[in-house]
């Protein structure tokens, strides 16, 4: 079926603050979107839906059951296949003016730059921190603006960091807010999170694009917006851009926004959980294994050994029994896996696997 731009954004043209003047303005718009999960696929279907000409979505990982709940342009025949190839079809469907391509290999320090270069609009729909930290860095010394997102439990953050000024100056960034990367704040998996605060915020940002580009409205530069979903309250966190792009600059050259999620595991050194339910099953072999959960509170189908914590992970500290399998344990795969490399690192000889996927895929 063919559409004319007439037909299909009617509504949006009919607003006198967008006009067709406003809806060219989104039509000529490039936008990156990094992080296709709950926060970027609906960013990046509204925004195709809204008319922006090229989208271009960017996520190494693959559909999961887990995910379903509150990534709902996914079905349950899409789960193991890419999140931005799936996606990016879901787009094209229903996009007839919109360009969308993708790339699904993680954004690094290595190809940051290159990935951000050619769009006027970046997004970040990512739940790593360490990647959080990479864009708000990139953007900054690359002068491009940065629609932010994140979320914990309840509560969602959204603002439009290094935007430019009517003084020639940019507005505040993430380390405005944040001025270091925390180094023991849990991802949504570990603490969970309910669809609708993912929704919220997702349309909060996408909210943001649109009024860039269009330039209607205020955006939310220097101020960081934060809702709570149980209180439906929300308040505003004003911001000063003090943390500037020569002190970016030299922060970019130091640090490495390494993120352990984004890095493939050592199939030698995992168990899968058919293998270690079998195992678990069997007494004589049962007696034989170790099991440490390296996050605290999970709720687990097997009673463990231990609970260590995995920012109080000391190898040094733990004293080990070579006639034993040691079995590390979280909700993803990707703590557990951390253990794993550190406690065979210190001891080359012992038997110790990560459980693969963690308790989330057992």
């Amino acid at each position: 079926m063919s559409v004319t731009k007439k037909e299909l954004f009617k509504r949006q043209i009919t607003l006198s603050e967008i006009s067709e003047e406003g809806q060219e303005k989104l039509q000529k718009a490039s936008v990156l979107v990094v992080g296709c999960g709950g926060l970027g696929s609906p960013i990046a279907v509204y925004l195709a839906a809204s008319g922006i000409g090229k989208i271009h979505l960017v996520d190494f990982d693959t559909v999961d059951a887990s995910n379903l709940h509150r990534q709902v342009f996914y079905a349950l025949d899409d789960v193991g296949k890419s999140k931005a190839a799936v996606l990016s079809e879901f787009i094209k469907k229903r996009a007839a003016f919109t360009a969308v391509s993708f790339t699904d290999k993680p954004i690094t320090k290595e190809n940051v730059f290159e990935l951000i270069s050619t769009f006027d609009i970046i997004v970040d729909g990512t739940d790593s921190l360490p990647t959080k930290y990479l864009l708000n860095d990139a953007c900054v010394i690359k002068s491009k603006p940065l629609v932010y997102g994140s979320l914990y439990k309840f509560d969602g953050y959204a603002a439009t960091f290094n935007v430019l000024q009517n003084d020639g100056r940019y507005s505040a960034n993430l380390r405005d807010a944040f001025p270091k990367m925390a180094t023991d704040v849990p991802n949504c998996s570990e603490v969970g999170t309910m669809n609708a605060i993912v929704g919220l915020i997702a349309i909060q940002q996408v909210n943001e694009v649109l009024k860039l580009i269009t330039g209607i409205g205020k955006p939310l530069a220097n101020e960081l917006l934060i809702y709570n979903s149980l209180q439906n309250t929300q308040l505003k966190m004003k911001l000063k851009p003090t943390v500037l792009k020569e002190n970016i600059s030299n922060l970019f050259k130091i640090q490495t926004y390494f993120d352990a999620a984004c890095t493939l595991q050592n199939s030698d050194l995992q168990i899968s959980s058919k293998e270690l339910k079998e195992q678990l099953s069997l007494r004589a072999q049962s007696r034989s294994l170790e099991l440490i959960a390296v996050l605290p509170n999970l709720k687990l189908p097997f009673k463990v050994h231990q609970t260590i914590p995995i920012n109080e992970f000391n190898v040094d500290t733990i004293e080990v029994d070579f006639t034993k399998t040691y079995i590390m344990v979280c909700q993803r795969g990707i703590n557990s896996y951390r253990a794993t490399k550190m406690l065979k690192k210190k001891y080359p000889a012992l038997n110790v696997l990560s459980l693969s996927g963690g308790i989330s895929g057992y």
